[in-house]
C-alpha cells in the first residue's frame, strides 16, 4: 500500500496560481501517478499523470497549457502547478497511485485525501 498527503489547496482569485504536492510513502507507487479533482455533484475526473521514471506526461484537454505535473524523485512527491486558474477548476484535488487499467480513469489502488482548491470570480 502507499500513502500519499496532498497539501496546498486554498483559495485563490480567477488568473491565479496554485502548486498542489503530493507526498508519496509505501515499498512501490508503480509506473504512473495522477491527479484527479471531483467538483460537488460530479464524477471524479482525470487531472494529469506522470510515468514515475521516464517522466512523460499526460493531461486533460480542460488543464491542457495551464496545469504542469512534475516529479521529485528524492523527495518522493509530485506536483501540481496550477496557472490561469478558472472558476471552473474549483474542486477537490487528488493524488493516487499505482494504477491498475488506464492511466485516465479512476483505476488507481491508493488515493490521499484530497484537498481543496477554490477559486473565485
Amino acid at each position: 500500500q502507499v500513502q500519499l498527503v496532498e497539501s496546498g489547496g486554498g483559495l485563490v482569485q480567477a488568473g491565479g496560481s496554485l502548486r498542489l504536492s503530493c507526498a508519496a510513502s509505501g515499498r512501490t507507487f508503480g509506473n504512473y501517478m495522477g491527479w484527479f479533482r471531483q467538483a460537488p455533484g460530479k464524477e471524479r475526473e482525470f487531472v494529469a499523470a506522470i510515468n514515475w521514471s521516464g517522466g512523460s506526461t499526460y493531461y486533460a484537454d480542460s488543464v491542457k497549457g495551464r496545469f504542469t505535473i512534475s516529479r521529485d524523485s528524492a523527495k518522493n512527491t509530485v506536483y501540481l502547478q496550477m496557472n490561469s486558474l478558472k472558476p471552473e477548476d474549483t474542486a477537490v484535488y487528488y493524488c493516487a497511485a499505482r494504477v491498475y487499467g488506464s492511466i485516465f480513469t479512476t483505476q488507481y489502488a491508493d488515493w490521499g485525501q484530497g484537498t481543496q482548491v477554490t477559486v473565485s470570480s
